[in-house]
């Protein structure tokens, strides 16, 4: 028997990763964790039964308490629960779902509780990744990537050995503006940058996509989990995410892994691996396929990218500047507070501002974090 945590079970990652469960009679949920919808989150509860479940939110927290009152199960509140729902002693792997970076404190205490992390949270590494990997060394813990992307690549590294990479191909739908200027940006809504092409994924990841900020913190990402120079890392556009990662070594050779956009996919394969299980759903057909094409991508019109690869080559703090800024800037623009261009605005004034600590702390860490909403929020 498998038995998981899940930080953050209400969202997409969350709740398909619970599908998987249901198709699996061999793993048995031990914690979960929430925020806001603590309606889904008790549903959650009666069906799973889990040990513990944290509520980021105290105050709903407290409510959830109430509500499920009949059952056996530990409700805790604030950091300190999404820590315990971490570290519970019989959870052997732990889904990091949560978005933000609130997931890292807990993700830091899972690793060194020994616990397996399927890693969905990617702040967690481009914001701690010089304290994360270490610390999973250290401790004897995987590292198991489950964005799509990261996953291609894990994949496609199996069998081999890192050193022999020459270049990672890092691919992009290229969201629902690709091929779009910056005046045709002018004036986009919430409701326009929420429609992506071929994923459906929570509002953040998806406005990420949109700007392609979400590629700059994948590089980042990669940096980390593989070991390579960000600079061997490359955004390739590859518009109906049917390639989604590739791998190219230093005999010329390129590995890709391919599929459907499906996130169940690379969720399963986390909880998992090596091992592949059957997985429903849509099967490619080559013969309908007829092509795939590629394209660069635009880093004039979306220059947050270009950024990213700034932002990593310098790393210490910029990284979590880099994060934090865009963090509010999409909360600002889903609120109609900050238009779609001034989230990358935003991104790159803070961190054109910024100091760099070259090795910071978790406690510095989450101070840049802060600073930087401040910096954000006064020149409002």
């Amino acid at each position: 028997m498998k038995k998981i945590g899940i930080l953050g079970s209400t969202g997409s990652i969350g709740t398909q990763t619970l599908e998987i469960v249901r198709e699996n009679s061999d793993v048995k949920v031990v914690a979960l964790s929430g925020n806001q919808n603590i309606e889904l989150l008790e549903r959650q509860i009666r069906e799973f039964k889990p040990k513990l479940v944290a509520v980021y939110d105290e105050e709903r927290a407290v409510l959830l308490k109430e509500n499920v009152k009949d059952l056996d199960v530990v409700i805790l509140g604030g950091m300190d629960g999404l820590v315990q729902a971490a570290t519970h002693e019989e959870v052997e792997i732990l889904v990091t779902a949560v978005v933000g970076m609130i997931g890292i404190r807990p993700t830091i205490e899972g690793i060194k509780c020994k616990k397996d992390i399927a890693l969905a949270n990617k702040e967690t590494l481009v914001c701690a990744g010089h304290i994360i990997m270490p610390l999973a060394k250290e401790m004897g813990v995987k590292i198991l990537p489950v964005d799509s992307e990261h996953s291609a690549i894990f994949q496609a590294l199996q069998g081999n050995e890192t050193k022999k990479v020459e270049k990672i191909w890092l691919t992009a739908s290229g969201g629902p503006f690709r091929g779009k200027n910056q005046e045709e940006l002018i004036g986009v809504r919430p409701k326009d940058a929420l429609k992506h092409p071929n994923w459906t994924m929570g509002q953040k990841i998806t406005i990420d996509s949109a700007t392609m900020v979400n590629k700059g913190l994948e590089v980042m990402e990669a940096k980390w989990l593989f070991d390579i120079g960000i600079d061997q890392v490359e955004v390739i556009v590859q518009p109906n995410s049917i390639i989604h990662s590739m791998v190219e070594y230093i005999d010329g050779s390129v590995i890709a892994q391919m599929g459907t956009p499906d996130m169940k996919l690379p969720i399963q394969y986390a909880l998992f691996c090596p091992e592949r299980r059957g997985l429903g759903g849509e099967r490619l057909d080559f013969k309908k396929l007829g092509q795939i094409a590629f394209e660069a991508p635009d880093m004039d019109t979306f220059f947050a990218l270009k950024l990213a690869y700034i932002v990593g080559r310098r790393g210490g703090s910029l990284p979590t500047v880099f994060n934090a800024a865009n963090e509010l800037a999409v909360e600002l623009f889903l609120k109609g507070e900050a238009t779609f261009l001034e989230i990358m605005e935003i991104i790159e004034d803070c961190v054109t501002h910024h100091t760099v600590i070259e090795n910071p702390t978790l406690e510095e860490i989450l101070r840049v974090e802060q600073e930087t909403y401040i910096r954000i929020n006064n020149r409002r």
